[in-house]
């Protein structure tokens, strides 16, 4: 469940808390945010800070930043640079990720990305390499979603060589204002 402030200026909160459904467990998690976003040029910054608790993660943090630009009236580039602390592991993961959003037509789109993730503890090292295409279609009016993902990471605990996944989400909004 999510409760979520309408864009007033730049500034938009939100709350949320549930229960992820992971196969394997359950995992309860209560979450607020910030995000602040302005137009730089022909550009628009956004900022994003987030605290959380999470059962199988602990208590963490988040801060992310965003740099769009219009490329064309159906493309949107964006560059987004994340830094997430976790109390328990005493460690940023940081991640860094070019992603170009493709509105193909009124019910789906695409995202094309390349994303990089390090660890600083115990050193600076990078953990993973990833490569990915990102398809959202909207089955039923504006409240449910089928997103499908083809991914190819080349993660340090396998040398970096390459390992395939495949994700698939079904997602239903219940919100007034859609």
């Amino acid at each position: 469940a999510r409760y979520s402030t309408p864009e007033e200026d730049a500034w938009r909160f939100s709350s949320d808390m549930g229960v992820k459904l992971p196969i394997t467990q359950l995992d309860p998690f209560a979450r607020v945010k910030g995000e602040y976003s302005t137009p730089v040029g022909d550009w628009r910054m956004k900022v994003a800070e987030s605290v959380y608790w999470f059962n199988t993660l602990g208590v963490g943090e988040t801060t992310q930043l965003d740099l769009e630009k219009v490329l064309s009236s159906s493309r949107l580039f964006r560059s987004s640079s994340n830094a997430t602390w976790l109390k328990d592991k005493h460690n940023f993961d940081l991640v860094q990720s070019f992603s170009i959003y493709h509105t193909v037509n009124d019910r789906s789109a695409l995202i094309y990305q390349a994303s990089a993730g390090w660890i600083t503890n115990p050193s600076f090292q990078a953990t993973d390499y990833v490569a990915l295409v990102f398809y959202r279609y909207r089955m039923h009016q504006k409240w449910l979603f089928l997103e499908m993902s083809p991914q190819l990471h080349f993660p340090k605990d396998k040398n970096y060589n390459a390992s395939p996944a495949f994700s698939i989400r079904l997602e239903a909004l219940f919100d007034e204002s859609k």
